[in-house]
């Protein structure tokens, strides 16, 4: 049987590669003209244009030019660094987009539905979209007046319904956007129509998502960083939600800081004398008022004890290490206000930390001994202040000691109305 014989190979020959292998051309003019002309035949109907662009990517490659997609959807053509279209070509720019839009909220809608089926239809835009606004938020000092606010309420849609993430907005905290006030003008539109679409309340959650709520402050120009300046603008606009959000994380802030300052100051060693002026200091410049205080150091001067594992020894250890701090905590116990808060934070953290339990009749004990809590406020938490958090079990430890009190409150009554009758 004969073999067939191999066929001689020049040394160094080329193999030849099929045409469907090459990769092409990376071009995006190209893209845009294809696009461009297929929006063009649709004049402008936005049921036509949706239509266009779900044939079309069957045949354009949106997974390598979605980004120039989305410049032709919202600028009308390639935006270039710093906001401008390019000019290249016969037909640059179509009319038919975003910017070129009216600005009226029925018209957003409309364009935005466009967006929605055209990602919800070719998946893999998502992410591409997201990458694209955090690039064309980058150009808006770039954009009209008009094409600015147009670009605000289509991009509080876009965070409506989840096609960016509020996070994006974070590219805005940049100085050139900031110091000609275009930042601030840009997030307030955006605010206002994300408030008329979904509420105030979705807004405030949005901004917490997005990591903005602490860092609101930093889109004004530096000029006019003041908290008289923040509070008009945004009562301007009737958002008062996002002035009562300020507030809250400043006052957030400024506890953590309090914290560490408590902290340090222990570390040091610093008398207790020293601690609470400190301490009432720093209070008085941010307006933390005593019963969020007395939380405070609670909090701080419990996390700075290594507790034993074991509940029968932890009772014992807890009033050694307490003992220490009464005369810092009854500096701060000045109102009614103030021992009730103690208390009730002593109750909710004996109640989440499971070996303290049974700590809880001992330390409010030793808080009485040491006049850091009066009877009077021990009786008001017993009879109708406690809290929820473990209260069968805490209201039984203490029955016999708020008895104690009660029957020498009555006494001491007794005696008064005794030597008045005298």
């Amino acid at each position: 049987m004969s073999q067939k014989t191999e066929r001689p190979v020049l040394s160094g020959q080329r193999i030849k590669t099929r045409k469907r292998d090459e990769r092409e051309k990376y071009d995006p003019a190209g893209f845009r003209d294809a696009v461009i002309a297929g929006l063009e035949k649709t004049e402008g109907d936005l049921d036509q244009i949706s239509k266009f662009l779900d044939s079309a990517g069957n045949k354009l490659d949106y997974r390598r030019y979605g980004e120039v997609l989305f410049d032709i959807l919202i600028a009308g053509g390639l935006l270039v660094p710093g906001g401008s279209i390019s000019q290249d070509g016969e037909k640059p720019r179509t009319n038919y987009c975003i910017f070129d839009a009216p600005e009226d909220m029925e018209s957003m809608r409309n364009h935005e539905q466009v967006f929605v089926k055209l990602i919800r239809r070719y998946k893999y835009l998502e992410k591409m979209f997201e990458e694209e606004m955090g690039k064309v938020l980058l150009f808006v000092k770039g954009f009209t007046p008009s094409e600015r606010i147009k670009l605000a309420r289509m991009t509080a849609l876009w965070l409506v319904n989840g096609s960016v993430p509020p996070n994006v907005l974070l590219v805005l905290n940049n100085e050139h956007l900031i110091k000609d006030g275009i930042a601030l003008e840009f997030l307030l539109e955006l605010f206002l129509t994300f408030k008329q679409e979904k509420g105030i309340a979705y807004l405030i959650q949005a901004l917490k998502k997005g990591g903005l709520e602490s860092k609101l402050m930093d889109f004004f120009p530096l000029n006019k960083r003041t908290e008289e300046y923040f509070k008009q603008v945004f009562l301007d606009k009737e958002l008062n939600e996002i002035i009562k959000l300020h507030k809250a994380q400043a006052s957030q802030e400024a506890k953590r800081e309090l914290q560490q300052t408590l902290i340090d100051d222990i570390n040091d060693e610093k008398a207790h004398n020293e601690i609470t002026a400190d301490i009432k200091e720093f209070a008085q410049r941010t307006n933390i008022p005593d019963h969020e205080i007395i939380v405070i150091i609670w909090s701080t001067i419990m996390s700075l004890g290594e507790w034993n594992k074991k509940e029968e020894l932890v009772t014992d250890q807890a009033v050694r290490h307490l003992k220490t701090y009464c005369t810092l905590l009854q500096a701060f116990a000045s109102t009614d206000r103030s021992e009730l808060a103690l208390i009730l934070k002593v109750q909710e953290f004996c109640y989440e930390n499971m070996n303290f339990m049974k700590a809880f009749q001992k330390i409010i004990l030793l808080f009485y001994k040491t006049e850091v809590l009066s009877e009077e406020i021990i009786l008001r938490w017993y009879k109708d202040g406690h809290s929820n958090k473990g209260k069968m079990h805490f209201l039984e430890q203490m029955r016999k000691f708020a008895e104690w009190l009660q029957s020498a409150e009555e006494e001491s009554e007794s005696e008064d109305e005794q030597k008045l009758g005298d």
